[in-house]
């Protein structure tokens, strides 16, 4: 008797869906590009929403023989980035800014946004200027991408692109299997993504709560343990340290400048306003530094805010605090709950090796960030203070 050989997830039939649905519309781009070579890129830093949504993307469009390269042009610094990256295996690559121009951009027949509508990318600028299609976006945060773009998926009611990429899985367009370690392993992602970006669960809506629901079934919790115990590095509690020696509290409000930070350790930032709004009598902590690599290629104010009250909107705050650049997009923004923002050094970069210039330069752009914050924290007029 013959053995009947199992299916594999490419042999097995097409899923079905609704017309007017987002799953058979993701179907018909794929069954567009099967066979074709697509490039996902995350924002420079990507965090693990961002991380763990890229990849179940490339696992649904491998079922169509699409294969997908994950790239970002920053760098991993979050000690439990590192961490679900190492310990998964997650595909993700980085391509440093100063290799983009040596690119070749013609292998690949399209490209991918997950969690970003490219403003937050520096590989958006060379993938445009190559005339490589866009086939899909993917994101929960607000905006109105100026890309032209076959799929759009952008959902802010949501509060994590996991959420997004799950219900995708959940409809069909790939089977995930308890038995697959790379479907377990990309399913514990997913938790650790919508987990992070919900706070623990604590900003959760119906959305988010079924995806967890869903994914629960898959996951590896003492994945999930590992991932989340990975201690944090010296350089980042120095950065705390900081953070708390130089913090200006006035109204509930904490604001701290840490001075000079590695492009490797960007992510102290976030980590240290996480700390900071912990404080008694705290309601919003915003920490900001100079964020430079070693040559100084890069020079970028950087900050980060947190905030516990629930009338405080990160998004419009910062947007209001900072303004926009020439081009006219926004310095800052955010979720609920959450933000940052990025304003470039400009023509004061670089001669970091020259002590008092670079001392200098930091009291500039102390001085005015405690002057854009101002009128927002102090209405009153009182100057922050210690």
């Amino acid at each position: 008797m013959a053995t009947v050989k199992p299916l594999s997830p490419l042999d097995r039939a097409e899923p079905r869906f609704t017309p007017e649905s987002k799953a058979e519309q993701l179907h018909q781009t794929l069954e567009g590009h099967r066979g074709d070579r697509l490039l996902v890129i995350l924002q420079d830093f990507p965090d693990p929403d961002a991380l763990s949504s890229a990849w179940a993307f490339k696992l649904i469009a491998q079922t169509y023989r699409i294969d997908c390269d994950l790239v970002y042009a920053g760098t991993l610094s979050h000690q439990e980035n590192i961490a679900l990256v190492k310990l998964t295996g997650l595909p993700a690559q980085r391509w440093p800014p100063q290799s983009l121009k040596e690119r070749n951009w013609l292998n690949y027949q399209g490209c991918v946004f997950v969690d970003t509508q490219g403003d937050t990318s520096q590989i958006t600028p060379f993938v445009v200027e190559a005339g490589l299609p866009i086939v899909a976006i993917f994101d929960h945060h607000n905006g109105e991408t100026e890309l032209p773009v076959a799929f759009l998926d952008l959902r802010p009611q949501v509060r994590a692109t996991a959420t997004i990429l799950a219900q995708y899985l959940q409809a069909g367009l790939l089977a995930l299997d308890s038995d697959s370690k790379i479907h377990v392993y990309c399913a514990t992602a997913l938790i650790h993504g919508l987990r992070s970006d919900t706070q623990n669960l604590q900003q959760a809506r119906e959305e988010d709560f079924l995806a967890a629901a869903y994914l629960s079934r898959f996951y590896d919790a003492q994945l999930l343990g590992a991932i989340l115990q990975s201690s944090r590095s010296k350089r980042v509690m120095d950065v705390i340290e900081r953070s708390l020696r130089n913090r200006l509290v006035q109204n509930n409000f904490c604001v701290a400048g840490v001075g000079y930070l590695r492009y490797e350790d960007r992510d102290a930032i976030p980590q240290a306003a996480d700390f900071l709004v912990t404080e008694e009598n705290v309601h919003t902590a915003l920490v900001y530094g100079i964020v430079h690599d070693e040559d100084d290629r890069i020079e970028l104010v950087v900050g980060s805010l947190r905030t516990s009250k629930l009338t405080l909107d990160p998004d419009e705050f910062l947007k209001e605090a900072f303004g926009r650049d020439s081009q006219g997009r926004f310095f800052g923004g955010g979720r609920s709950q959450a933000g940052g923002f990025e304003i470039p050094v400009g023509f004061l970069s670089g001669d970091n090796d020259q002590a008092e210039f670079a001392r200098l330069k930091w009291e500039v752009f102390d001085l005015q960030i405690k002057q854009k914050l101002q009128d927002l924290v102090n209405p009153s007029g009182n100057p922050l203070q210690r």
